[in-house]
């Protein structure tokens, strides 16, 4: 058979959720998809802040993206948002599991509810959403172009922080390891499963362990920390959910993938 490359890295046309996809991450994820002419819904808590995000996003860079809102802490909630994108769609090519929570306490004081907080945003909710959306992620994918589950994990879930965020670096390592297993138990139904561990970038979580500062300084800081000598932009976590839910990327399962600038890879 011949190689085909034309529309190697595309994905117009494609259905794609994003959680969290109000600001930080995800909303660097949602744009690069908008961008990239694939339909776009988007999941955040705060009804008023992800209908913003949602029709900036439309505007900006004439697509088509979505506000769904959805508290993804709890059952009622993950439901909620699955019947409400059933009302819409009735498949799914791309679903990127980016909505989290952070927890910051000294190990000595760490409280239960952070921990639990933590844990059911991260991973339970990561493993919920995605069983629920399974019949649609089934129903859009094929051998030649499986559906894609695409989870945000971290490098503190590869290394350990300098910050004090127990439940969060132990939570981020679950979802690495959540993935391989929904990996080996949904290839086969065409439906491809990957994490991506990204280092800093600029966003509010990261800007929250510096009383939430949110300046060029302090990315300066990071960035000469960082084997690259900058953090992250929003082309590099955009272009690679991208090469995952493309052709390009098809045959790439069970990955955890830094995007760091080395951090991981160089030390």
């Amino acid at each position: 058979m011949e190689p085909n490359f034309e529309n190697l890295f595309s994905v117009r046309g494609k259905t794609a959720l994003v959680t969290g996809g109000s600001r930080g991450i995800g909303e660097m994820i949602a744009a690069g998809l908008v961008a990239a002419g694939a339909r776009v819904y988007i999941c955040a808590r705060k009804a008023e802040v992800c209908d913003a995000a949602a029709n900036r996003m439309s505007d900006q860079y004439r697509g088509e993206c979505v506000s769904l809102p959805s508290d993804l802490s709890n059952m009622a909630g993950i439901e909620h948002l699955v019947s409400r994108f059933a009302e819409r769609e009735e498949t799914l090519d791309i679903l990127v599991n980016n909505a989290g929570a952070s927890w910051g306490g000294s190990i000595d004081e760490f409280p239960e509810h952070g921990w639990d907080k933590v844990m059911d945003v991260n991973v339970k909710g990561v493993f919920f959403l995605t069983q629920k959306l399974l019949p649609m992620l089934r129903g859009a994918g094929t051998a030649k172009d499986p559906a894609r589950v695409i989870n945000i994990g971290s490098v503190d879930g590869l290394k350990s922080s300098h910050f004090d965020v127990f439940s969060y670096g132990a939570s981020k390592a679950a979802v690495h390891h959540l993935t391989r297993f929904l990996a080996a138990h949904l290839t086969r139904d065409y439906v491809n499963c990957n994490a991506i561990a990204p280092g800093p970038y600029p966003t509010q979580m990261l800007g929250s362990g510096f009383g939430g500062r949110m300046d060029d300084e302090l990315w300066d800081q990071f960035g000469d920390a960082n084997p690259s000598g900058r953090i992250g932009a929003a082309e590099d976590i955009a272009g690679l959910v991208i090469f995952l839910s493309s052709r390009a990327g098809a045959y790439v399962v069970g990955e955890v993938i830094a995007s760091d600038g080395g951090i991981v890879g160089t030390r």
